[in-house]
């Protein structure tokens, strides 16, 4: 279980409210939403699980920031199914029904040395928190951002502030052309890694994982299986690392790279890949 306290409060018995709407890439939103004791005691690498109302899946998203002055957690999503479109369609002063976290494990936040950090999409969303700490403990950083395209780059401006980025985009019309995991090689011929944190998609975490491991180099990755109750019970996020089973939302969700079992995590993810198809495919049930 989470080392720390879980929290399922609402405002006023009325849901938490939405305090901003931001969109950040055709497809990504970043939105903030009131959960003061979620943002008095997350830490990075934590995430939350959302409901948004009646039907609705239940969606683990990583907390991106916190301001506990505000008593708000930001959460970057992307619309890819029914649920995470009724999400990014919140605006201000609409509410989430149901919020629960923080859960999981903090981030091991490893400061000696040099650091690299390589998010892929939305993985970018997942490092932004951990690169923030790291950065606060005076650790030498490079971020490197992979994005389809330029419109894709998710918070260029606010990594840039933390260390030293690198943008890579598939079709060379921001930064450098090309994959993350290219740069990634540059960087780790020609500087001295202590460390690589890497957050995105599954064949670009384990190609990650396969440049390090040569140099012996810790790897963190931050998985992303399916999950529903976030407390181990379904058992849904079961990964095998280092040949044993673990549980993502528990034991996770950052793991060594270098034991994950990428090609069963790759596999698990297309279980519902029908049944959201169809969710997609029916009309929501019009309010009374």
């Amino acid at each position: 279980m989470s080392e720390f306290p879980q929290h399922k409060s609402r405002a006023a018995g009325a849901g938490f409210e939405v305090l901003a709407n931001v969109r950040l890439s055709p497809n990504v939103n970043r939105l903030e939403v009131i959960a003061t004791r979620i943002a008095q005691i997350r830490r990075p690498g934590q995430f939350v699980i959302v409901h948004v109302g009646p039907g609705a899946e239940r969606i683990p998203l990583t907390i991106a920031d916190a301001d506990e002055a505000r008593g708000s957690i930001t959460l970057i999503i992307q619309a890819v199914g029914k649920s995470t479109g009724e999400l990014v369609d919140l605006m201000p002063g609409q509410v989430i029904q149901d919020i629960v976290g923080p859960l999981g494990r903090p981030t091991e936040l490893i400061h000696e040395g040099r650091v690299v950090c390589v998010g892929g999409g939305l993985g970018t969303a997942v490092l932004y928190p951990i690169a923030q700490a790291l950065h606060g403990l005076g650790t030498p950083l490079t971020i490197i951002v992979g994005a389809r395209s330029k419109g894709w780059v998710l918070l260029a401006d606010e990594l840039a502030a933390l260390g030293d980025l690198v943008i890579c985009t598939d079709d060379g019309s921001r930064g450098q052309p090309g994959l993350a995991t290219a740069a990634l090689a540059d960087v780790l011929r020609a500087d001295q890694v202590s460390v690589v944190y890497a957050a995105g998609p599954v064949l670009m975490m384990r190609a990650v994982a396969d440049l390090t491991r040569p140099f012996g180099i810790r790897t963190i990755v931050s998985l992303n299986p399916i999950m529903v109750d976030g407390t181990g019970m379904c058992g849904g996020c079961r990964v095998t690392v280092g040949g044993q089973m673990r549980f993502a939302c528990v034991d996770g969700p950052e793991f060594d790279g270098h034991e994950v079992d990428f090609d069963e995590l790759a596999d698990r993810l297309t279980t519902y890949r029908v049944h959201e198809r169809e969710a997609l495919a029916r009309p929501t049930p019009a309010e009374p």
